[in-house]
C-alpha cells in the first residue's frame, strides 16, 4: 500500500510520513497541488492524504482531477476546515473520506487501511497463499499455524509477494511497493530484507528467485 501525502506545511507532513512508515506504509511527499498532480501521474497510490488549501493547486481542483482518473487512488481529505459544510462539500468533490485536524493518529492509520480495502481493485484483506496467511490490518502472519515475527519491511515485502502470487516481482518493483522515492535503487536491501525473510519463513523454502526476472512465492 503505497501513500501519497499532500501537505505544505511541511514539519507535519513530515510527522505524518514518519509515522505511517512505521506502520509499514511507503510514503512520498508532496507540497503543493502541482507536484501532487507529478507524483500521481507517475506513480501508482492507493491512498491520497489531501490537504485542501493547498499553494499551486487548490486541492479541491486537484481532487476532481483525481476522481476523473481510471486507475484513481483513494482520497482522504485531511484538512483544518472541519465544518459538518465542509466534510459535505469535500465528499461532494469525490474525496472517499475526511478527517478534520488535529486528528488522532491511531484512527487515520485505521481510516487509511480501511480506504485501502475499498479500493476497486483491492484484495480481500486475509491473504492465504502456499500455507501463509497474512491479515494486513492486523498486522499477522501466520505460516502452516506457526505465527511470524517479521519486521516492517520484511512483512510488506510478504504482503507484496503474497499479493503478487502465483507471478514474479523484480527488486526493482519490490523497492517502488515497498519502499518510497528516496530508495537507493542501487543498494542490496531488497536481497537482505529477502534474505531475512527466508529465514523466518523456514523450511521448506518458499521464496524462489529468478535471476533476471525476480521473486515469487512458489
Amino acid at each position: 500500500m503505497r501513500i501519497l501525502v499532500v501537505e505544505d506545511d511541511d514539519a507535519l507532513a513530515e510527522v505524518i510520513a514518519e509515522g505511517l512508515r512505521d506502520q509499514g506504509m511507503p510514503v512520498d511527499l508532496a507540497c503543493d497541488g502541482l507536484a501532487a498532480a507529478a507524483s500521481i501521474d507517475l506513480t501508482e497510490y492507493d491512498v491520497v492524504l489531501l490537504d485542501r488549501d493547498l499553494p499551486g493547486l487548490h486541492g479541491d481542483l486537484l481532487c476532481q482531477m483525481i476522481t476523473e482518473r481510471a486507475d484513481r487512488p483513494m482520497v482522504l481529505m485531511l484538512t483544518a476546515a472541519s465544518a459538518p459544510g465542509d466534510r459535505v462539500s469535500g465528499l461532494t468533490l469525490g474525496a472517499d473520506d475526511y478527517l478534520a485536524k488535529p486528528f488522532h493518529f491511531p484512527e487515520l492509520i485505521l481510516r487509511i487501511r480501511a480506504l485501502a480495502r475499498r479500493k476497486p481493485d483491492a484484495r480481500p484483506r486475509t491473504l492465504r497463499v502456499a500455507g501463509i496467511e497474512l491479515d494486513p490490518v492486523r498486522r499477522t502472519a501466520v505460516r502452516d499455524g506457526r505465527q511470524l515475527h517479521l519486521s516492517v519491511k520484511e512483512f510488506a515485502v510478504l504482503e507484496a509477494l503474497l499479493r503478487a502470487s502465483p507471478g514474479f516481482l523484480s527488486a526493482e518493483a519490490l523497492l517502488e511497493r515497498v519502499w518510497d522515492e528516496h530508495a537507493d535503487p542501487f543498494t542490496n536491501t531488497v536481497t537482505v530484507t529477502v534474505g531475512r525473510l527466508r529465514r523466518k519463513l523456514g523450511e521448506p523454502p518458499i521464496i524462489a528467485t529468478t535471476p533476471g526476472i525476480g521473486y515469487r512465492i512458489a
